[in-house]
């Protein structure tokens, strides 16, 4: 019997989230059909019991169930009984821990989950990305008092994205757009100049990737964003603001993403 849609079932059993085995199990059922297929993960299992009763739901329904047990006692188990039961189980991670262990010569740790274990590191840089999606565009000038850098220029000036590779390496990146029309916020002159950081551009580079952005966008290209006399204009005042606060202004004109975000980083290793 298979499941109630008539699709073949797959349970997935794991010690952890199950991830791992799902995402295996999805690689294989693609060289079939996919959209065939249910699956059903069972997360967390560290018992006897909880693998009797998957054991019992694969008999009913004509089901496989692929695994993860990293603990050799609950793998063993889970084998014996499914052959007893004439259910078919697949071990995906026991043949790769015995074949490791071989290589390392030296057991395992046989604790579950640590692929997902989470150091100081991640959650720095998780912090760091959320920091850079809540204070993009100027959206909020407290963060400014927060951020570990502040970028500034006009639009185009690649402000987001850097804000983003910054935040990959654990900096915490706000970036303030500056039009002429809209006074920077006050946060903005009371910052430590050295946190700060202006991007600047030649008028000719802004024009081409203005132009750009227009089109991608089905606009006319001559619209004033993109006008020699509006950019002109706006580096002006842009520059009048980086000199007001004393930061260190970088020109972005010929400069990948990851050349300027390495000037900055040099920049704030330094004591």
């Amino acid at each position: 019997m298979k499941s109630l849609n008539g699709k073949p079932k797959v349970y997935i059993v794991s010690d952890s989230v199950g991830e791992t085995a799902e995402l295996v199990t999805k690689a294989a059922a693609s060289q079939f059909d996919l959209s065939q297929i249910e699956l059903r993960r069972i997360p967390y299992v560290e018992d006897v019991a909880t693998i009797n009763e998957v054991i019992s739901m694969a008999k009913d329904s004509e089901a496989v169930i692929v695994f993860t047990l990293v603990v050799p006692e609950l793998r063993e188990y889970l084998l014996t009984e499914a052959k007893k039961a004439h259910v078919k189980a697949i071990d995906i991670m026991g043949p790769m821990i015995d074949g490791l262990q071989v290589l390392f010569r030296d057991p395992p740790r046989f604790r579950p989950g640590m692929v997902h274990q989470l150091d100081e590191d991640y959650f720095r840089k998780v912090e760091a990305i959320e920091f850079a999606v809540k204070y993009d565009d100027g959206r909020d000038p407290r963060g400014l008092l927060r951020a570990d850098v502040i970028l500034i220029g006009v639009s185009r000036t690649s402000k987001t994205p850097l804000s983003m590779y910054l935040a990959h390496k654990r900096v915490k990146a706000a970036n303030v757009p500056l039009v002429p029309e809209v006074a920077p916020p006050e946060e903005l002159f009371k910052v430590d100049p050295e946190r700060c950081v202006g991007l600047t551009i030649t008028p000719e580079k802004l024009i081409e990737i203005r132009s750009e952005r227009l089109k991608s966008l089905g606009l006319e290209v001559q619209a004033n964003y993109a006008k020699l006399e509006r950019i002109k204009a706006e580096l002006a005042y842009a520059q009048q603001v980086m000199e007001r606060i004393g930061c260190q202004v970088i020109d972005v004109s010929n400069k990948a993403v990851e050349e300027t975000a390495n000037i900055i980083l040099e920049k704030l290793r330094k004591p």
